[in-house]
């Protein structure tokens, strides 16, 4: 009896681990590049060249990381450049948008219509999307909705990328954005989360 209980926990704890690694779509799909898709948080803005969380996610990775980041994007109009992000033929696309259109006093529901339709694309096109979630202060309504998106669509959650941050002057450039050593921490917050669903 023992030995039955034991062995019903082994093949549970195998069902669990196998159950969460196939609730991302698209995992293992035969693309490669990795695309981050965002606003001044995947550029850079604030840090010397090389300083993005991107080039620190190349450099955990081994891989080069295509940095679409483009400053002051909103949520809304980042759509529009979804052609560019696709064109990449991409494995994986790191999705980081909605600290502007909460600044800009937008409407926070057609922020995150318009990252799930970015999520969609991306899926559609065979790439595993990934929601990164800023975190920033007042933010916490776009936080559970992007994780109940990224449950929702199958996609990867990472959450609050700018928790311990964004108060604390060390990692600061200016009053919003990060400095190198902020970027940095930000690139091991997503690569802990991603890494599940990288290739081996």
């Amino acid at each position: 009896m023992k030995k039955i209980i034991i062995l019903l926990l082994i093949i549970g704890c195998i069902c669990y681990f196998m159950r969460d690694k196939t609730t991302v779509k698209n995992v293992n799909n035969p693309a490669s590049s990795i695309v981050a898709f965002g606003d001044s948080l995947t550029a850079g803005y604030g840090a010397p060249k090389g300083s993005s969380y991107p080039d620190f996610l190349a450099r955990r990775l081994g891989q080069e990381v295509i940095n679409l980041g483009l400053s002051g994007e909103t949520a809304v109009n980042a759509p529009a450049r979804l052609p560019e992000v696709l064109a990449q033929n991409p494995y994986m696309v790191l999705i980081e948008f909605g600290a502007n259109d909460y600044m800009q006093g937008r409407s926070m529901q057609n922020a995150v219509e318009a990252v799930s339709q970015i999520v969609d694309s991306v899926q559609q096109a065979g790439a595993v999307a990934v929601i990164v979630d800023t975190g920033g202060p007042g933010m916490g309504e776009y936080s559970n909705a992007y994780k109940k998106l990224a449950r929702d669509k199958e996609a990867v959650f990472v959450p609050a990328i700018l928790k311990g941050i964004f108060n604390k002057k060390q990692y600061k450039s200016d009053m919003v954005h990060p400095n190198a050593d902020g970027y940095e921490i930000i690139a091991d917050r997503i690569y802990e989360a991603i890494k599940p669903y990288l290739k081996k």
